[in-house]
């Protein structure tokens, strides 16, 4: 079917998506815009004709003019989105795809766009954690990540890879306990968390680690998230009218992390909208925010969004399967909100469970038998009309649109939305990892802004320090002093250690006097090294099996690794060790000599 720009029952501008069926007759109906901002509710078992329909409101939205949003968790609907797009708005489309490899758009849940939102922020975020990992999830849990979350809010252009940092590297919280503002949080972090015994923090932390560590540790994700400034602007997008496709497929970057990047979409959304109270009602332009499957992504604030987009000009169309995916064992506030806010709803074949659930909504009109019987590309649907819901009637969806105006190639789409909202995967990788090595901000952003590879070289305005990489032995410099005995990597091999090729080199940190004090007590024990083998390279002990074993690069057992640090067994030292059986072991004798 072709398309063109129509109207319905007057000049207010409007979208088709079906024709009447009752009685042989055959209209073509659809939506105003005043109409459009009650939301959209349509519902159906897969196959039945919901992307079709979805698609065919799209295209309208695109070919209109309008600012739309499409969030796909199975990619399908919006990749065949991009062969629709009109030459005439070439340069409003942004291409959102984190399986894209060698550009990525950057996206950071924790830039702000306004302080007085910093509390906002971190509620969604949690909100979203504990939809995502609600088998694992616990009050410990999200007292220490809500407090994580709310420190690096406090401290400008921080992105998710601060939390497992902040709650690992000393040298880095105390920067950001620094700049903490929220007296409640400041004393968190200086007199709880720095007072708990590495033993339970460390017990603590393990599920934050591992939780957000696994979302981080793909790539893919990393480099989005990753970019301290977001190359998209979500409100200016939305009152310019721009067109954001979000390919979130769960096929190429992982459920979870769909979930968790698509939820955190919205929820910026959420945010951009609610800043348009600054812009008088009058003047704010209707943007349509399309979420297929969007129990994926529908956290207890996301609630609000219904209940609170229509003043905002957010309109909501969004597509599921069934009821049960609205709930939770503990919660139907999505589900409540949803049949409680939407104006029009639309219902393809269904099963008994939904076809009973819903019946209350399209008696005495349509019975349950009638529901579940449905044929494809048939709908039952209460629509909105001037404000006010119709009595239930039945309609068959219109086939796909062709656009009248020449369209944009796949390619030009997405190499556009590259060029004008992605960045380079080296430049990304290379801003990361300035991060992580500590490297002063004002060098991370030139390296950046110029496209340089950065190295230990790029830093020119400073002191340099001629250093060897402790790995591979390359001559470098580096921007801070090294310190004596913690190695020092060049950027080769510090890539290679993220990826996991090689294994970083533990701190030596045994001084001279310490070396001579270990020999001596081992000495004492029976047990002699060459020269030069405790704390320093060469030479072994005088024992075959160890010696062997040295040879090999198996790491000795922990007894003998405590005796190298200078400790001998526990024994020997109270107090030292941490060994599981420290305590039998002050109670024996001098240990026997091997």
């Amino acid at each position: 079917m072709d398309f063109d720009k129509r109207k319905i029952g007057s000049e207010e501008e409007a979208v088709f998506f079906a024709r009447t069926d009752f009685r042989g007759s055959d209209k073509l109906f659809g939506l105003k815009r005043s109409d459009r901002r009650q939301h959209m509710y349509v519902i159906g078992k897969t196959g039945t004709g919901k992307s079709a329909l979805l698609h065919n409101l799209i295209v309208q939205d695109i070919s209109n003019g309008s600012g739309v949003c499409v969030v796909d968790p199975h990619g399908e609907l919006v990749e065949s989105i991009l062969a629709k797009i009109p030459k005439s708005r070439e340069k409003d489309i942004i291409y959102f795809n984190p399986a894209d490899s060698d550009y990525h758009v950057g996206f950071n849940p924790l830039e702000l766009p306004d302080p007085k939102y910093k509390h906002l922020v971190a509620s969604g975020l949690m909100g979203i954690f504990t939809k995502i990992w609600a088998n694992t999830w616990s009050a410990r849990m999200e007292y220490i990540l809500n407090n994580a979350i709310l420190a690096l809010l406090d401290t400008p252009h921080t992105t998710l890879l601060g939390i497992p940092r902040l709650l690992t590297d000393k040298e880095y919280r105390q920067k950001i306990i620094g700049n903490l503002k929220d007296p409640v949080v400041k004393a968190f972090w200086v007199s709880e968390y720095e007072q708990w015994q590495d033993k339970f923090r460390n017990e603590a932390i393990a599920p934050i680690q591992n939780k957000v560590g696994q979302f981080l540790s793909t790539s893919l994700i990393r480099n989005v998230v990753g970019q301290s400034h977001s190359t998209i602007d979500v409100f200016n997008l939305m009152n310019e009218g721009k067109i954001f496709l979000v390919n979130v497929s769960k096929g190429r970057i992982g459920e979870d992390n769909s979930a968790l990047l698509g939820a955190m979409l919205i929820t910026k959304i959420q945010l951009s909208a609610m800043e348009r109270v600054r812009i008088p009602e009058e003047e704010r332009r209707d943007f349509y925010l399309y979420v297929d499957e969007f129990q994926n992504f529908a956290t207890d604030s996301f609630a609000s969004v219904l209940s609170e987009a229509r003043k905002y000009r957010l309109n909501l169309i969004v597509a599921h399967q069934y009821v049960g995916q609205l709930t939770t064992d503990v919660s139907t506030v999505v589900r409540d909100a949803v049949f409680g806010n939407v104006g029009t709803m639309l219902m393809f074949r269904v099963g008994a469970a939904d076809a009973e659930f819903l019946e209350s909504e399209f008696t005495p009109e349509f019975t349950i038998e009638d529901m579940v019987n449905l044929p494809n590309y048939r709908i039952y649907l209460k629509l909105m009309v001037n404000g006010v819901a119709s009595r239930p009637f039945s309609a068959k969806t219109l086939p796909p649109f062709k656009l009248n105006e020449e369209a944009m190639t796949v390619e030009e789409v997405v190499e556009g939305s590259r060029t004008n909202y992605g960045r380079r995967r080296e430049d990304v990788e290379n801003e990361i990892l300035a991060w992580s090595t500590n490297a002063p901000p004002e060098e991370v952003v030139r390296a950046t802004r110029t496209g340089e590879k950065f190295t230990s070289t790029t830093v020119g305005n400073k002191e340099r320090f001629e250093v060897n990489c402790s790995m591979c032995g390359t001559e470098t410099t580096v921007p801070f002093e090294p310190r004596k005995g913690k190695p020092v990597y060049c950027v080769d091999c510090y890539k290679k250690i993220e990826r996991g090729e090689i294994k970083p080199l533990f701190s030596p940190k045994t001084s001279e006097n310490k070396v001579a004090e270990s020999s001596r007590v081992l000495s004492a024990m029976g047990i002699e090294f060459d020269a030069g083998s405790v704390g320093g390279g060469g030479g072994g002990p005088k024992h075959k099996q160890r010696e062997d074993r040295l040879r090999s690069g198996d790491r000795p057992p922990e007894r003998d690794r405590n005796r190298q640090r200078g400790g001998g067994d526990n024994s020997r030292r109270p107090g030292g060790g941490g060994n599981r059986n420290q305590g039998q072991n002050q109670k024996r004798q001098q240990p026997q000599t091997v």
